[in-house]
């Protein structure tokens, strides 16, 4: 059965928290309110879980995932950031974005882009996203709630509940989130490049690719 736990979206209660990080830790796969649409999200070392995620979004292991952070330390333990790079992600977090960078050997093998040795991170500006990173203690692997042959991620929890009832472990419940999910900016190359505009805006020190 889907638990459901439902939070205040500015000062998500913490013994729900808890809870949900529990669920977490047993393995659980969640929806999750973000700064962005909802994600479907699990812990980083657990395989079983992360297959259930991926089977959930159809998505095979070529598909990036991302690794939701705490903040820019935690970011720099699972990817390889430059003095550039680090001064840009100050300014650009916490928000609705994504970056593409090198992983370090701290990211499973498994979950780096098979071609290009490279993880999706983020550090959200959401009090209940960042609640249960906190409660967690760890990072937590995420991808957009988009299913299989939609276009649009799921917003509402009653919705996710419907569609997704004993799929998923549970459901954080903070009221109705953005249609859109983040936006991708690689930072792989000389100059930070868009390859997916999301709900995150940008101006004109980052590039944008043909196909964002």
């Amino acid at each position: 059965m889907t638990q459901r736990f439902v939070l205040h979206p500015d000062t998500p209660q913490q013994r729900l928290l808890r809870q949900a990080a529990q669920v977490l830790r047993d393995g659980g796969v969640i929806a999750l309110p973000t700064d962005a649409c909802y994600v479907l999200a699990c812990q980083l070392d657990d395989k079983g879980a992360v297959d259930r995620l991926r089977t959930l979004r159809g998505l095979d292991d070529k598909h990036l995932l991302t690794l939701m952070c705490r903040d820019l330390s935690e970011l720099s333990v699972y990817a390889q950031v430059d003095n550039r790079q680090y001064r840009f992600l100050r300014e650009w977090t916490p928000g609705p974005f994504t970056f593409v960078l090198p992983a370090t050997k701290e990211v499973p093998r498994r979950l780096w882009h098979p071609s290009r040795k490279t993880i999706g991170l983020r550090v959200p500006l959401s009090p209940v996203a960042n609640g249960l990173l906190d409660a967690l203690g760890a990072p937590v692997l995420c991808s957009s709630l988009i299913l299989p042959g939609e276009d649009d991620p799921l917003h509402e929890a009653d919705e996710i509940l419907e569609r997704l009832a004993r799929r998923i472990d549970a459901v954080l419940d903070a009221g109705g989130q953005p249609f859109s999910p983040t936006t991708v900016v690689d930072m792989t190359g000389d100059t930070p490049m868009v390859t997916r505009m999301g709900c995150g805006k940008v101006d004109g020190r980052i590039e944008m690719s043909a196909d964002a």
